[in-house]
Formats: C-alpha cells, structure tokens, sequence
C-alpha cells in the first residue's frame, strides 16, 4: 500500500490547530518535525514541545487528493504555512527499516552492541543484542555511548548494579554481560520496564534483571549506580541518587550537556568524588567514586 505524504511548515501556535485539522480531514498520521536546528532537551513531564518553525507532516490514503487537501488547508489558515511538500510514500517493512542505520557498535575493544542477525562473536568480546523499541537507547547517542564505554571498560564481576533510568536496559542488561551478579532497573515509563524484561530475554539473562516502577522500588545500596537521564532531574535527585551508591561504590551520571556538568558536579560532590568530565559531541558523562 502507498500513501500520499504531505508536510507543511508552520509557527508553534498553529501547528496544533494544523494538525487536528489534518486529522478531521481524514490523515491516517500526523507527526511534528523541527523546521531548522533547535533541539529540545528538556521538556517538562507530560509537556510537549512545538519548535518556533515546525514541519506537520500529514499522511493519507491513496483514495484523497492531495492538491484538493492543500486547497482545504489554505482556506481553512489563511496566512503562517509555508514550504509544502508532497511526497508518495511506498509501503516497506517499517519495522525492520531502521536496519540501514543502525549497524554493529564496539565499546572499549570489549563490548559489542548489535541488532538482530547482525552478532558479532569476537574472542574477548561480550555481544549484547538490541533492536529499536518502545524505549529510548540503543547505544547510538553520545548519553548511552558513554555510559556503554565507561561499562566496557571496568571490571563488574560480581557487582550488584542500580540502573537509574533504564529506558531501554542497555544498560543494565550490558552490566550483567560484563559480569554483573545483578542489575535493578527503574524508570517511570512502564514501557521502559517492558523493553528492559523483553531485552533481558533477548539477552538470555532475566533472571538477573529486576525492573521497578520508582514507588514499587525499596533504596538501597549497590556497587554502580548508573543514572542517563538529564541533568535538571540528575540535579533535584542528587540526594537519592548518591545515597543509592555504597561507600567506595561507582557512580556514573550521563544525558548531560557540556555546560550543565559543572551544575550537576556541584550537586554530587559532596557525597562523590567526581573526575573530569568524559565529552562526546555535546554531552558529557561524570562518573566518579562515593566518598568512605
């Protein structure tokens, strides 16, 4: 089946009022895109973002017309859209389409992370495999890429390990291939905590992964603590988050950007004996060990 995809760019103000109307007038999909280059990193809970220039991109059935809803379109906003496009849009796999981009990684000569059917099986080598899902991370970003390289590089045999955060369970499911005893996984999205038990499956280890909603989860102390969230939540949880880590244990805290890691380090240190920030790109990683 083929579609007929059509976008238009518009202001945050009538972008919404755009696309509810995209949807009255019978788009089976509308999705926002940002219009330029203006990031969002920290939208509230429960908040969503709309850019100063954002693209609405609508997609209907073969059966409308396209030059008929854009006429529609035109009558109903009389000014603030500009830029159409329209594009036919070919059935495919869509489920499996995000293969051209995602490919096999390496994580301190010691740590892969793969999609499905793409196993890499090196000498001195775990491989830990993972597909796009309901939840955030597959160790493309800087934020996970970190978090997988700082893992990759220390040893975890038989450490306990606090995945604050899990989204995916990249983590958490990388830690116990590592050579963790154990790993407690917290977010609170339930679908993190699905993605994570499906991972841990797909991993063949869920015996060792336990998931938690944040008020289904009793502290206590571990020997990592990895928290990839951001850094105004890294900020206001600092007092939890440190008191997860157990005397000498390592904490690892990423999702931070460049300017923020003084902010978040100030908040840490004085229960954590941060290095350096580790930089990739615009992010950060501090990591550092719990003070005796």
């Amino acid at each position: 089946m083929s579609w007929h995809q059509l976008s238009v760019t518009t202001n945050e103000h009538i972008a919404p009022e755009l696309a509810d109307y995209f949807s009255e007038i019978g788009a089976v999909s509308v999705t926002y895109m940002d219009a330029e280059d203006q990031p969002v990193y920290e939208p509230l809970p429960g908040e969503t973002i709309i850019w100063p220039n954002t693209r609405v991109i609508a997609l209907f059935e073969l059966e409308f017309d396209p030059d008929q809803i854009k006429t529609s379109v035109n009558e109903q906003f009389n000014s603030g859209l500009s830029q159409w496009t329209y594009e036919r849009l070919e059935d495919q796999a869509w489920e499996r389409s995000w293969m051209a981009y995602y490919q096999p990684m390496k994580f301190a000569d010691r740590l892969w992370v793969c999609p499905t059917g793409q196993e890499q099986h090196e000498p001195g080598t775990v491989c830990l495999t993972l597909d796009p899902g309901l939840a955030f991370g597959t160790g493309t970003h800087p934020t996970t890429a970190l978090c997988l390289e700082w893992l990759a590089s220390h040893d975890l045999t038989d450490k306990v390990v606090i995945d604050y955060g899990c989204g995916s369970g990249i983590l958490a499911v990388a830690a116990v291939l590592l050579g963790a005893r154990e790993a407690h996984a917290i977010d609170i999205d339930p679908q993190a905590l699905t993605a994570t038990e499906e991972n841990a499956r797909k991993n063949h280890i869920p015996d060792r992964i336990t998931c938690y909603l944040p008020d289904n989860f009793v502290p206590f102390q571990a020997d990592v603590v990895l928290a990839n969230i951001l850094a105004k939540p890294l900020i206001d949880l600092s007092t939890a988050i440190s008191g997860l880590v157990a005397p000498a244990g390592c904490l690892v805290l990423s999702g931070i950007l460049n300017e923020q890691a003084p902010s978040v380090a100030e908040a840490y240190t004085p229960l954590i004996d941060l290095g350096q920030p580790v930089q990739q790109d615009d992010w950060c990683r501090l990591d550092g060990i719990k003070k005796a």
